[in-house]
């Protein structure tokens, strides 16, 4: 389990961990939307499986979006005295839309992974 969440992180081929599935140097701090490969350069293993295929991990991507939101607000109702205060929904917005690019991209390989052949 450690080792899958390992080469996820490091944007590794599900099939054979040793190509990349976003071209881009950066996983974590790269801007503007992903650039996929289309198969592995290692194994030729194709990442998109049929067109549409990626419409699943939009849901992933609310669902990690939602635990930033939950978690920033924790963070940000420490500094204010009202429970619910309007000044922490920027903070939560601004959050969100910083993460954006990084939730595409993890939101997409972990959508990748739950449906990788598991019995090779």
């Amino acid at each position: 389990m450690l080792q899958t969440i390992k080469h996820l992180l490091n944007n590794d081929c599900p099939n054979c961990y040793k190509g990349k599935v976003f071209r881009d140097k950066s996983f974590f701090f790269s801007m503007g939307f992903p650039k996929m490969n289309e198969y592995c350069s290692h194994c030729h293993n194709k990442f998109e499986k049929e067109p549409g295929y990626f419409f699943g991990s939009m849901f992933v991507s609310y669902a990690l979006g939602v635990g930033e939101a939950i978690i920033t607000y924790f963070i940000a109702h420490q500094f204010f005295e009202k429970t619910i205060d309007l000044r922490m929904i920027p903070i939560i917005a601004v959050v969100i839309l910083l993460l954006s690019s990084f939730n595409l991209r993890l939101s997409r390989i972990i959508w990748i992974y739950l449906f990788k052949n598991y019995s090779n």
